[in-house]
């Protein structure tokens, strides 16, 4: 179960930071009609944990890269985000996100959508306040990104020959992607060279990468009341993860196909017990885990320049608050 308390000690280094990114968001989403204000009103009450600013305030405070832009680049990923979850919400027909109604539920899938595109808008019109050709020519990579990785996530919705480096691949597009030019600001604006902005853009991919494993491994050992969804609903849909993509490769072919029939009927709860059951024993969870922790430590290993500073430590507190959710 995930201690609040315990973030809220990790980023007391950057609360003022935090602080002034929340003010600046509120003033940002207000005003334009009434139905954006109440839709943004709906939006900033389930906030969420602002696990990218975090980083990106974090990461460049750790490398001393951080600038009077770096607010203004932390709205603009944030808003990304938030957009790419709207349109989550219709892809999946969502009813609820961290415990309240979505904003496809409350109102439709036509405004949610229409939302999802003004915040994509508001998000690219506060890059441009920041100056810096390189940082809108990362953050416009990264978005690019994030709808190849959505759309090859649908196109693999029941692809049980889904390789390892495959589900890699797409989850470093669909999630990692925003991490990655999340943590390489601080150099982009900090003007550092390309081997710096190489590591710190590292750093943050394999975070990314080992948050997603983290989020992935929710749908098996979650807590319905934390995570806001029973476990098994992804797998049970056909959405193809790590821990299920290990297993597979464990069993033979017989028992390989009578575990995808399972899958395949998608009906009940018994079904999902029986495929749960079978991913912890082949050692689908563990090796999850494992690779998750294998990906935070290759990461860290590129920016320990930065370690003897508060920020660094906090960044590394921030990663096991991140990458073991369920703990």
């Amino acid at each position: 179960m995930l201690d609040i308390t315990k973030l809220k000690e990790y980023t007391e280094p950057i609360q003022a930071d935090l602080d002034e990114f929340k003010n600046r968001l509120n003033d940002y989403l207000k005003g334009d009609s009434p139905l954006v204000t109440s839709i943004a009103r709906h939006l900033l009450k389930s906030r969420g944990k602002r696990i990218r600013p975090v980083f990106l305030f974090l990461s460049s405070r750790a490398g001393d890269n951080f600038t009077e832009h770096s607010v203004e680049a932390s709205l603009a990923i944030e808003l990304i985000h938030t957009a790419t979850l709207l349109h989550d919400d219709v892809v999946d027909e969502s009813e609820l996100r961290r415990g309240q109604e979505t904003v496809n539920s409350q109102w439709t899938n036509l405004i949610s959508v229409l939302m999802g595109d003004y915040l994509f808008a508001k998000a690219f019109r506060i890059m441009v306040e920041t100056k810096s050709i390189d940082l809108m020519r990362a953050i416009s990579q990264a978005t690019e990104r994030v709808s190849v990785g959505e759309l090859r996530q649908i196109e693999d919705t029941g692809n049980y020959a889904l390789s390892e480096d495959e589900y890699l691949s797409v989850i470093a597009d669909k999630t990692a992607s925003l991490f990655n030019v999340s943590c390489e600001t601080g150099p982009i604006l900090g003007n550092r060279g390309e081997k710096e902005r190489a590591l710190y853009s590292d750093f943050g991919e394999k975070i990314g990468i080992a948050f997603q494993i983290a989020d992935d491994l929710l749908d098996f050992v979650g807590d319905a009341e934390q995570t806001g969804k029973e476990p098994g609903i992804d797998v049970m849909n056909g959405r193809v993860t790590l821990p299920l993509i290990y297993s597979l490769k464990q069993v033979n072919d017989s028992s390989r196909r009578e575990i995808i029939k399972v899958l395949e009927k998608k009906d009940n709860r018994e079904s999902f017990e029986k495929v749960n059951k079978f991913i912890t024993e082949t050692g689908g969870i563990a090796y999850a885990y494992k690779k998750a922790d294998e990906l935070c430590e290759q990461g860290f290993g590129g920016i320990s320049k930065a370690e003897n500073s508060i920020y660094y430590e906090s960044l590394a507190q921030m990663v096991k608050f991140t990458t073991a959710r369920v703990a």
